[in-house]
């Protein structure tokens, strides 16, 4: 064993913990890192002694989280600011709630803003190659105002197959994730982001049950924050809520904060989806300036009318919230925050803690809070 592992000075083991595989966890076993990828899980007692350490001291190793959808962090809301010092933000804010991956999210804005907002990822990311920004969700604007929420109604609309074309050809590949109203959206426009690698999400629709499905079956393989800003599941009519769980081929985020949904919602619609179930935190940022202007209000944020507006989680806490108040087995709830979005957006090499995947983990204290973080086994600061 020592002769396989004993002559890179890249390599790394983490012991002296319980480690969450992704499937399971184990103890008195070491995982063995190579040049940010896990190359290894090994018996304790055949680690090689001139390998670099990292002492768990009894602590939880699970794979990191992964946010499809938040706003900003640390008092900069990227859409106001439009800057790469609120990506840093960002991801210093996921940082600390243990999730190494985000997709920087827009809501409805005038399509100028969303350009100027592609730009700055794109520069950023020229820049930037340990970073967690996976890309951009575009949330809006091709949204139905009826359930815009806290959406900005002047700019939502109807899309134009020239229009999207003119963000996707800016974005070149940086856009991974669109919310929109399947009911606002012809098929040319779906089949575009579809070609374009994008990920469509239904979200803030008053969609018919059978306009949702049929997205559904167009290739929309998502939802945005299950209940929020969707139409209700009736006896008569089902709506978007009805399709989702009908539909065994979409995934759908919620936000597990007790007051987008009330955890008895999350609990239930955990026994109804089981695995398409994902978390996401909806997180934003206080801001008193600019067309989104969130306020701090008993752990939530709103708009100065009162629109419930974002929310104030960091993915630890959606992950304890379901432990503690919807009655969901912790490594589930810790799928829910890996394992499930590495999979709605493709990220095959995450999600996990086995041979061949990234090494980006989360390291949590016996009471589940996070006590550091790793991106492809650089420990990140908290």
């Amino acid at each position: 064993m020592r002769s396989a592992f004993s002559h890179n000075n890249n390599m790394q083991v983490f012991y002296n913990g319980t480690v969450f595989t992704g499937d399971r966890f184990i103890n008195d076993r070491a995982v063995i890192v190579n040049n940010g990828i896990v190359e290894a899980i090994i018996p304790v007692a055949d680690i090689p002694q001139d390998m670099n350490r990292y002492d768990l001291q009894g602590s939880f190793l699970v794979p990191a989280f992964i946010d499809l959808q938040l706003y900003g962090g640390n008092g900069l809301l990227f859409s106001q600011a439009l800057n790469e010092e609120a990506i840093l933000a960002t991801d210093a804010y996921c940082v600390n709630g243990g999730c190494t991956g985000f997709l920087l999210t827009m809501a409805t804005n005038s399509i100028a803003v969303f350009l100027q907002g592609i730009d700055v990822v794109k520069s950023f990311l020229q820049k930037n190659q340990q970073t967690g920004l996976l890309g951009l969700h575009l949330e809006g604007p091709y949204i139905n105002p009826v359930k815009r929420g806290a959406h900005l109604l002047e700019h939502i609309k109807q899309p134009t197959v020239d229009e999207v074309k003119l963000l996707l050809d800016k974005a070149e590949g940086i856009v991974k994730m669109m919310t929109l109203a399947p009911e606002q959206c012809s098929d040319e426009v779906l089949q575009l982001l579809i070609d374009h690698n994008v990920i469509v999400s239904a979200g803030h629709s008053n969609a018919t049950y059978k306009q949702a499905t049929d997205g559904f079956n167009k290739g929309i393989t998502a939802a945005t924050h299950l209940f929020n800003a969707m139409s209700p599941l009736q006896g008569r009519e089902l709506g978007m809520v009805g399709a989702i769980y009908d539909h065994s081929g979409v995934y759908s985020s919620i936000v597990c904060d007790g007051f987008h949904t009330s955890f008895e919602a999350v609990r239930i619609s955990k026994k109804m989806m089981q695995e398409r179930l994902f978390l996401i935190t909806d997180a934003v940022t206080e801001t008193t300036e600019g067309a989104y202007q969130h306020l701090l209000k008993d752990d939530r944020y709103v708009l100065p009318d009162g629109t419930l507006s974002g929310s104030a989680l960091t993915m630890m806490r959606a992950v304890n919230n379901c432990v503690q108040h919807a009655g969901i087995e912790f490594d589930e709830a810790l799928r829910m925050a890996s394992l499930y979005p590495a999979r709605v957006a493709n990220l095959l090499q995450y999600g996990k803690i086995e041979e061949g995947f990234v090494a980006d983990f989360a390291v949590l204290s016996k009471s589940k809070q996070v006590t550091a973080a790793f991106r492809s086994g650089r420990l990140l600061t908290k």
